[in-house]
């Protein structure tokens, strides 16, 4: 509400008209930059399907405010996603692709939620392809980079037996690995997971590897937390997603505890 200025030097508040107010709620409908983020998700094809990881911190700018936001999410019963940037994005996507899920189930030819043809993750991913980059050319992104995990679907309908996972950017870049990390995971977890990677891990390997990734995100990345979800995809099981739970972390490294401005040492890390 702005102040006019009356003779006399007096001053009295300039009653706003409709019009002034509904350009006030039109002005700004986009979200112009991230402000509530998550940072990066992890994930891997194994032997028997496919897994995500994430911690559950998002961060105001740079206060860690929200330390339980959940990042994995099943979309339907062999569908899974996770997500880094804005929270609010992300939860306008899941909404998005819920929506589309109950609309394909109201629609289905068979009543049996057992007949029901859901859509597999690749289709889910060319969806929000197609989403991310209308979005883009609007010049209103959903800023977040989304990773797609499930199977692919046979020409019948059913569940193939191979695995998929795939991600999709703020622009509509998207692609598919063996495995693939958002954020800073980018960065740091992506070389160690292809160290360490083989096609044929065991469930049990995948999880190890993916919680080493977080720890070592955890220690280098000042958005990161060692609280964290792993989720999984099977076929035989479908979507399964973990509770949050602490990872175990050690600070006694020899470079954690040297001074970095001490005497003999660079200064830096």
């Amino acid at each position: 509400m702005s102040l006019s200025l009356q003779a006399g030097g007096t001053s009295s508040r300039a009653l706003p008209n409709a019009s002034t107010q509904a350009n006030a709620l039109m002005a700004n409908q986009a979200t112009t930059r991230p402000i509530t983020t998550g940072t990066s998700v992890l994930g891997i094809k194994y032997k028997n399907g496919v897994m995500l990881a994430a911690d559950t911190l998002c961060s105001y700018g740079s206060l860690a405010k929200y330390k339980n936001a959940k990042r994995l999410l099943n979309i339907n019963s062999r569908t899974l996603i996770g997500a880094s940037g804005e929270y609010s994005d992300l939860q306008s996507i899941s909404d998005l692709l819920k929506a589309n899920a109950l609309a394909d189930r109201c629609t289905s030819d068979s009543l049996y939620e057992e007949d029901n043809n859901e859509e597999c993750a690749k289709e889910v991913w060319s969806y929000l392809r197609a989403v991310m980059y209308n979005r883009r050319n609007k010049m209103n992104p959903l800023w977040n980079d989304v990773v797609v995990a499930g199977f692919k679907q046979n020409t019948d309908g059913t569940t193939s037996d191979t695995p998929f996972l795939g991600v999709v950017d703020k622009i509509g870049t998207a692609y598919e690995d063996d495995i693939l990390a958002t954020g800073f995971g980018g960065y740091i977890a992506l070389p160690l997971m292809r160290e360490k990677y083989r096609p044929d891990m065991e469930e049990g390997e995948a999880r190890a590897l993916l919680e080493d990734c977080l720890r070592i995100l955890f220690y280098r990345d000042c958005r990161a937390l060692n609280r964290v979800q792993i989720a999984k995809v099977t076929k035989e099981g479908g979507v399964l997603v973990s509770d949050p739970y602490e990872l175990d972390t050690f600070w006694d490294f020899k470079e954690f505890v040297t001074p970095k401005g001490a005497m003999g040492t660079d200064g830096g890390w």
